[in-house]
């Protein structure tokens, strides 16, 4: 069997065409090559994307993919065929360090002892691959050009730059071989289909000059002090934009317009230096939304903007396991939009990712304009190496990043930061902090009050936001509401799905603008970036800048003299786990009981000082892992969120046709029809994130149908589509994100 006469990689589309292996990794390699070549890796991630599948050649593996085809039910492991690449790589000095990427592009790239160890005791596999590698040679005529070639190697900026930067480079150029072998198989089993994506096309300038057209629209004749300082932050943006690439400070106050004026300088940023993208990376769901709904007013095109926080949880290393199976691996996001709204989780766990799915999308960051929302929620125990890779992708992968908080951390007293110069983007940003001054801060940590004296607070208040540290309290806060005969109240979690989430945040702006009765529990979702505006805030004891940003839900338009922001210390209130929140809310306290001046720049740049000392900044040595390669153990411990999540569709949400469309397009999933990314994309609003380790449970308890590994349907008896959402008893949690 010849590889030109007939040795096929993917089993027939919808037409009956089979995908020659010859096409597939012709395509594979062009496109491969053509994603690594703005960071120096293209002539290596061509000749990667010739060999990842050469293996398949083998007579064996030929068999297998006629049989499972004819056959569904005999698909499942096939014979190995990554290794004959993997031999193939390690044979070409320029090669040998991406043999981690063809022997990943499944499951996952290897540790350096697993790779070494493979070679040492699989033999048989070795002997095959082998005789796979000869088959190929004598057929595929670039094969034995490419081995007789001199290949550009890694680039001598990012040698210079040490072990870890060897390391990312690798995941990088891995990340261009997963999505363009993604591609190339969606393009044949998607002959002929569109997902009616049209943004892609958007060039940075056109997305500027619309933004500006739209904000001199909007904005042009606004009036009063609020309006003219946010209007100076806006113009200051523009200004800083022409800055050279490289890391930049946005600090603005709460209410400050920090949304379109980060917009503003990401787009003006991009066209002055050739910048592909927009990335905003947001700590928590709620914020995504609304970014992503203001922005989509702006840039109403589908494929514009692309929110992405959902994904798949991988742990096989199947291509053939099933039609679904090859399905959802094609469904894993690749942000190949203008405009990305995603998470902060999302983006830096895949900065650090070993899996295809996950890894996909990094080739996608490089060339652009990285905005960290409410930086300060980086977690404390990865600072090191969070800091260190986004050095890593502003000095070797053209991107600037953006540090956005009205309470930015003080990171220059970090050793992995110190030789570090961020630009400030607004000067005098003390003038602004003291203009926009508009609450007071009253502390009631005398005693620690029980739910149900809480509840009798905020039953006095006409209007009020009550902010707890977790969903657990939040759902007993509005037990104790309900006992005291506030049964309107509204719920603000990740219990909800994004778009029940979005029809509150509705609700409660109607009812703040109608001036009728609004309490609302919520836990830190609402706290950064969500625009609402009440007279008093409720925060219970949290890190100093949970408050500050709590209280910028407090008089935000500035209607009052002064807001009220209530801090408390419930008796039975929990805290989140890890990251150093406990050590932060005591360290909080002194500020509190002493009276200090919240909006004060000063007291906050002390408090992060204090903080970020006391942080072991790398406790689970991940910088030590990445220079051994370890792929599989950096992915592991480098955790935002400890456990990998799970995909859990609502359906009994929203409008009659929201519903019927979320039953349509969860069929296409089961029947694994369609373009895969596009629908997942659609889900997204309708979707929770559950912890994989959880998932069983709820499978035993019959609370989810699984449509395929990662994806799963929610009973409706587990969802309440009124208030409260997610609803699988005391351990909702630890199970929802």
């Amino acid at each position: 069997m010849t590889i030109n006469q007939g040795a096929r990689a993917h089993s027939p589309n919808d037409s009956g065409a089979w995908h020659s292996l010859a096409d597939h990794l012709r395509g594979t390699s062009q496109r491969a090559g053509d994603f690594a070549a703005p960071y120096g890796g293209g002539a290596i991630a061509r000749a990667i994307g010739l060999l990842h599948d050469t293996g398949k050649v083998h007579p064996l593996w030929q068999e297998y993919l006629a049989a499972s085809t004819a056959n569904p039910s005999l698909r499942g492991h096939g014979p190995e065929h990554k290794l004959a690449g993997v031999l193939l790589a390690l044979r070409n000095p320029a090669l040998d360090p991406f043999a981690f990427a063809i022997a990943g592009h499944h499951g996952g790239m290897p540790s350096a002892a697993e790779l070494k160890n493979t070679l040492r005791t699989e033999l048989d596999r070795v002997r095959a691959a082998e005789e796979a590698i000869a088959l190929a040679r004598a057929e595929l005529a670039e094969l034995a050009e490419l081995e007789t070639a001199t290949i550009e190697g890694i680039p001598a900026t990012v040698l210079g730059g040490g072990r870890t930067s060897i390391e990312h480079f690798i995941r990088m150029v891995f990340s261009a071989l997963v999505d363009a072998d993604f591609l190339d198989t969606e393009a044949h089993f998607n002959t002929g289909r569109t997902d009616g994506r049209t943004g892609n096309d958007r060039s940075m300038a056109d997305l500027l000059a619309r933004f500006l057209a739209y904000y001199e629209k909007r904005f042009s004749n606004a009036e009063g002090t609020l309006a003219g300082l946010r209007r100076e932050i806006f113009e200051a943006c523009l200004v800083a934009s022409e800055a050279p690439p490289g890391f930049f400070r946005l600090a603005v106050p709460t209410g400050g317009g920090k949304t379109l004026a980060g917009l503003v300088f990401a787009l003006q940023h991009a066209v002055h230096h050739g910048k592909r993208r927009v990335i905003f990376a947001v700590p928590y769901l709620s914020i995504t939304e609304q970014t992503a709904a203001v922005y989509r007013e702006i840039f109403p095109e589908d494929g514009t903007v692309l929110e992405h926080h959902s994904g798949f949880h991988e742990s096989g290393d199947e291509e053939y396991a099933s039609g679904a199976v090859m399905w959802s691996r094609l469904a894993a996001e690749n942000w190949d939009a203008p405009v990305i709204v995603t998470t902060t989780v999302q983006l830096l766990e895949s900065l650090f990712a070993h899996r295809p799915s996950r890894a996909r999308k990094l080739h996608n960051i490089a060339g652009s304009v990285i905005v960290l929302d409410e930086v300060q929620s980086l977690p404390g125990p990865l600072l090191t190496p969070t800091l260190d890779m986004l050095r890593e992708l502003v000095d070797h992968y053209g991107v600037t990043v953006v540090f956005s908080s009205a309470t930015q951390p003080a990171y220059e007293v970090l050793k992995v930061f110190s030789q570090v110069s961020a630009t400030p983007i607004v000067p005098e940003p003390d003038r602004y902090y003291r203009a926009l001054k508009r609450v007071t801060y009253e502390a009631r940590l005398d005693h620690r009050p029980p739910w149900d004296e809480v509840a009798g607070w905020l039953a006095d208040e006409p209007q009020a936001l009550a902010i707890v540290n977790t969903k657990k309290d939040a759902l007993a806060l509005l037990d104790a509401l309900d006992a005291a005969g506030v049964t309107d109240a509204l719920h603000l979690s990740t219990l909800l799905c994004g778009a029940h989430r979005s029809d509150t945040i509705e609700e409660v702006r109607r009812r703040l603008r109608d001036k009728e009765p609004c309490i609302v529990v919520s836990t830190q979702v609402v706290e950064a970036g969500v625009d609402l505006d009440f007279p008093a805030v409720y925060r219970a004891l949290a890190p100093l800048e949970a408050i500050i940003q709590a209280a910028g839900r407090c008089n935000r338009e500035g209607k009052l003299d002064r807001g009220r922001v209530v801090i408390f210390d419930p008796a039975e209130g929990g805290l989140p786990s890890g990251d150093g929140y406990r050590m932060r809310r005591d360290q909080t306290r002194p500020f509190i009981e002493r009276g200090d001046d919240l909006n004060s720049l000063e007291v906050v740049e002390r408090y992060y000082r204090d903080a970020l000392k006391l942080l072991h900044k790398d406790p689970r040595e991940i910088q030590k892992l990445r220079a051994a390669r370890d792929y599989p153990e950096v992915a592991r411990r480098y955790r935002l969120i400890e456990d990998d999540t799970e995909s859990v569709v609502v359906t009994n949400y929203g409008t009659a046709k929201q519903r019927s469309e979320v039953a349509r397009l969860l069929e296409e999933a089961r029947v694994a029809t369609g373009n895969a990314r596009w629908v997942m994309r659609q889900l997204q609003p309708f979707v929770i994130a559950v912890h994989h380790g959880q998932v069983p449970k709820l499978q035993a308890r019959r609370l989810i149908d699984s449509v395929f590994p990662g994806l799963h349907v929610l009973d409706e008896r587990a969802y309440d589509e009124k208030v409260r959402g997610f609803n699988a008893g005391a351990e909702a949690d630890l199970m929802v994100v």
